[in-house]
């Protein structure tokens, strides 16, 4: 019995000594990887993605190559990398609280709303990430639970070669986490109160005095006259 196996890629007919993973065989008989590569093993960057159908399935899945091993009698065909019909342009600074990401998701993908439900996004995510509930949860304006959904997406991009409606669900749930990365770590309520302390416009209470008192001193310290 041969400790060798035999498979296809990109029409390449290669052999093999197992265990070895898609991305490995496709180097193997010295051919270079220019394209389709990255983080070559740690599965986190999304280039190696490719369509495998297995000997005897009919069905064409979607994996990552660096994270697939290689069988015998596979048929392997690598995706090249393709950029939006239309740049989604944000801006995360004017994102300044949550309806301001709900906006924004209706802005910025308005196809999300016409999602067909169809699980091709699903089906299509070498992670297993339910991509189709993410852009359902951001919709609604769930932002939180939907940054939590797409929080391990490689950006790979099959979930958009997948959608009918080219909602491009990776990058909206990029926005997603960009702006409640943001709005978590710089709590805005808190920013606007600091910044109106510093300008004079909103005074702080000290203890023993009433709030004039506290209007008087903060005015003094901003060296501005206060008003009223």
């Amino acid at each position: 019995m041969s400790d060798r196996i035999r498979l296809s890629i990109d029409g390449r007919e290669l052999e093999v000594k197992p265990p070895v993973s898609l991305l490995q065989a496709a180097a193997s008989d010295g051919t270079p990887l220019t394209s389709n590569v990255g983080c070559m093993g740690q599965g986190v960057c999304g280039a190696c993605r490719c369509m495998v159908r297995r000997e005897g399935e009919k069905a064409v899945s979607t994996v990552l190559a660096c994270e697939t091993s290689a069988e015998d009698g596979m048929q392997v065909s690598f995706i090249d990398y393709f950029s939006p019909h239309r740049p989604h342009v944000y801006d995360v600074a004017a994102i300044t609280d949550s309806w301001r990401v709900a906006d924004a998701v209706r802005d910025i993908f308005p196809e999300a709303e016409h999602c067909r439900h169809c699980g091709g996004c699903d089906r299509a995510c070498p992670k297993g990430l339910e991509v189709q509930n993410g852009v359902a949860l951001a919709v609604a304006g769930n932002l939180a639970d939907a940054a939590d959904v797409f929080d391990q997406c490689v950006m790979c991009n099959l979930c958009t070669l997948a959608c009918p409606e080219h909602i491009w669900p990776n990058h909206l749930g990029l926005m997603v986490r960009r702006a409640v990365t943001a709005l978590t770590l710089r709590p805005v309520d808190l920013i606007t109160r600091l910044d109106e302390i510093e300008r004079g416009q909103q005074p702080i209470t000290f203890s023993g005095e009433d709030d004039d008192d506290a209007a008087d001193r903060t005015a003094n310290r901003a060296g501005t006259p206060r008003k009223g």
